[in-house]
């Protein structure tokens, strides 16, 4: 989960990019706060408190469709608060007589307008996306491999989502099984080993880490088209088979050079090292 800020007017709109799920989740206090026009926070939370029982009783799906997660509060700390999708949010902007509604509601489908228009035209993404990690200091060879990796995963999403998957929920469970699979850790416990916590994995991932996963999410993707796998049973198993082809090859390169492909390598505070040894695979 990444942690962030955005604004509205004066407003500060606080917000969590879920990068398994590939979503962004936002505060619902802080958009009731806009659209009640509350300077004071704790009255925008309970105008949102009464609103929320209020639509409970009614059987809104709007109150369902939140989420709950950790977020930093005004003293700095990280407090459970209720989260939504931009798709939700529009729809609480109509239970609330606002004359904010329509320009919070812009504002809202504007969050996705990027990603439209990347859509429209990949090149703007992949040139935003490689100008920062050079930013960050990676290799072109590293950078090539990262946007390699990203194609093979937009391909596999594509697939999901034609084939009965929900984006959210579903595809973090999916990648989880494909990553499980093929790394023998999870994703959650693989950025704990590297040390991350609201940075994007695939960003610390070494080269080979990075192929293993397109690897492992490629097989994934043509064995479910192969058998045409739909919804969470047929694609699970196409995960587990897939990711599974990937953890052989990984398993075979690792007895060859004596050096694991998942390590605790990152890109925190410097590039990885170019020697491995201390990661070294026992004999077996």
């Amino acid at each position: 989960m990444k942690n962030d800020m955005t604004l509205f007017e004066n407003y500060q709109i606080r917000r969590v990019y879920d990068e398994d799920a590939e979503i962004w989740w936002f505060s619902v206090v802080d958009i009731v706060q806009v659209l009640t026009q509350q300077a004071d926070y704790q009255a925008a939370r309970n105008y949102w408190k009464v609103l929320k029982n209020r639509l409970s009783k009614e059987g809104s799906e709007l109150v369902t469709n939140c989420n709950r997660l950790k977020m930093t509060a005004a003293d700095g700390k990280q407090r459970v608060t209720d989260v939504a999708t931009a798709e939700t949010l529009l729809r609480l902007a109509q239970s609330i007589p606002s004359p904010k509604a329509e320009p919070i509601k812009l504002w809202l489908a504007k969050v996705g307008y990027e990603r439209m228009q990347e859509m429209a035209d990949p090149a703007m993404s992949l040139n935003r996306a490689r100008a920062t990690w050079q930013k960050h200091g990676r290799s072109d060879k590293w950078i090539q491999q990262r946007m390699t990796g990203q194609e093979t995963r937009n391909k596999l999403t594509d697939y999901w989502n034609d084939h009965d998957i929900k984006q959210g929920e579903e595809f973090a469970i999916l990648t989880n099984i494909i990553h499980q699979e093929w790394a023998d850790v999870n994703v959650k416990d693989h950025k704990k080993l590297k040390g991350l916590k609201s940075q994007n994995l695939r960003d610390h991932m070494s080269e080979a880490e990075l192929i293993f996963t397109a690897l492992a999410e490629l097989s994934t993707r043509q064995i479910a088209e192969t058998e045409t796998a739909t919804g969470m049973d047929e694609n699970k198993t196409a995960a587990k088979t897939g990711g599974g082809i990937a953890k052989k090859a990984r398993k075979e390169l690792e007895a060859k050079t004596g050096n694991k492909i998942v390590t605790t390598d990152n890109y925190l505070s410097s590039p990885p090292k170019k020697t491995i040894r201390k990661d070294k695979v026992g004999k077996t």
